[in-house]
């Protein structure tokens, strides 16, 4: 028998699976799967700004992961300029400012997988 973690849409199950003889692959009659407890997403790598976060986010419009970082913390940015660029599906997709502001944070760091509706930055 081999144990198994498995994350489905966010749900962490503990999975226990049983080795047949030869083929490799046995059939089971009703697999044992239980739902451990959920799992809290880990800080952010990047730290913060010094002047601290700001009061304007800078969400994820869907899942993925960082691509690139097009904005550095103290840049101007106008509304509908890249702040970062995420990776979904094999696509390339620019994350906006949502309103002109200064960037005060970065949140994120390239390769970090991210959640929609996840905060990437922040503006003044």
């Amino acid at each position: 028998m081999k144990n198994y973690t498995i994350t489905v849409n966010g749900n962490v199950y503990d999975v226990v699976v049983e080795e047949g003889a030869g083929s490799g692959v046995a059939p089971v009659a009703a697999p044992v799967v239980k739902k451990a407890a959920p799992v809290v997403a880990a800080a952010p790598a990047a730290a913060p700004a010094a002047g601290g976060a700001g009061s304007i986010k800078v969400e994820a419009g869907a899942a993925g992961k960082i691509f690139k970082i097009e904005a550095k913390v103290g840049q101007a940015v106008k509304k509908g300029d890249a702040v970062v660029i995420l990776e979904a599906m094999k696509m390339e997709i620019p994350v906006v400012a949502p309103e002109d502001g200064t960037v005060a944070s970065i949140d994120v760091a390239v390769g970090d997988p991210v959640e929609a509706g996840a905060v990437l930055a922040t503006l003044n």
